[in-house]
């Protein structure tokens, strides 16, 4: 065998070795990303399950821990925070009552005795009651618990004309107003606490006028948090009862009526006149006369404009 066919073959050795190494590389490659896909994917198979171990752990608590927005603010401290994952109990919500009714009556004076009946029964009162020949106006204040009640009871007393409810949420208002004023009535009790220490008279002076600030701080919040409360408990019905319509339209004057009226319309004339010709003496003729003088002064006898016009035509 010569020299060139061992360098063939060596050659070829060398050729065939490094492609089996290459082949080999290759599906150790190919091996590795197959376990780590496999790895991949058995972890998004196990992401839902996660998913669904953290909700159930939030499940219930009414919390979400991502929430940042006002309104979940405003409601965390309306309502508090949670203690060991317990719902809290809500604040007792402070509403305001109102309605409007216009109703059809056969009979008025049977229609109010009805509503002082109801008034009395359910402990209410009228604020404000207006007569007129054919229909009653009230203003009642009915105790907010049997505010649906009295409505109730009202629906059977005649034609329902119409009728509007009104409610309007007070709540956070209505404890803002307790909350200020109570804290307004600790900071006076330190500011009078501070009064026995003062030394100087200026010292004194200056707790006085705090003192004397806050007193009527304290009125004026609490007459607010007063009216406020007398709102909410008790609401308010605007109620106007009509008669029938023909007692309005079919009403027969007598002679005596029409004759009253006609000398009342003629009373109302002699009044307007007396108005007018008053008006004329005590304005209309001291005005004449200031015009009169006026135009004596200037173009009468004395003749002022008369004169300067007659001047500055000399002069030119």
């Amino acid at each position: 065998m010569n020299h060139k066919t061992i360098l063939i073959a060596l050659l070829a050795a060398l050729t065939l070795a490094f492609g089996c190494s290459k082949r080999s590389e290759r599906s150790g490659l190919y091996a590795g990303g197959s376990s780590q896909s496999s790895m991949a994917a058995a972890q998004l198979e196990r992401a839902p399950a996660a998913a669904d171990e953290m909700d159930t752990r939030w499940k219930g608590t009414g919390y979400n821990p991502d929430d940042t927005s006002p309104a979940f603010k405003d409601m965390s401290n309306l309502y508090g925070t949670m203690d060991g994952g317990a719902a809290p109990a809500p604040v007792e919500r402070k509403l305001v009552k109102s309605a409007y009714l216009r109703i059809r009556v056969e009979n008025l004076d049977t229609a109010d005795a009805s509503v002082t009946g109801l008034l009395q029964k359910y402990d209410g009162y009228a604020a404000s009651t207006v007569v007129e020949e054919n229909s009653r106006n009230y203003s009642l204040r009915v105790p907010a618990p049997r505010y649906g009640i009295f409505l109730a009871e009202m629906n059977g007393m005649g034609r329902l004309l119409h009728r509007s409810e009104n409610t309007e949420d007070v709540t956070l208002r209505y404890y803002d107003l307790e909350g200020r004023l109570e804290t307004k009535k600790e900071l006076l009790k330190t500011f009078q606490s501070y009064l026995g220490k003062a030394k100087t008279i200026e010292e004194i002076l200056s707790v006085e006028a705090r003192i004397s600030e806050l007193q009527y701080d304290i009125e004026g919040t609490g007459k607010q948090l007063r009216s406020l409360a007398d709102r909410v408990d008790y609401a308010t019905i605007d109620l106007y009862l009509f008669g029938p319509v023909a007692a309005a339209q079919n009403r027969s004057e007598t002679f005596g009526e029409r004759l009253k009226e006609m000398f009342g319309g003629f009373g109302a004339f002699l009044a307007s006149m007396a108005v007018v010709i008053v008006g004329i003496v005590i304005y209309g003729i001291p005005i004449f006369l200031l015009v009169v003088f006026f135009f004596w002064i200037l173009f009468g006898r004395i003749g002022l404009l008369k004169k300067l016009w007659q001047l500055v035509k000399g002069k030119k």
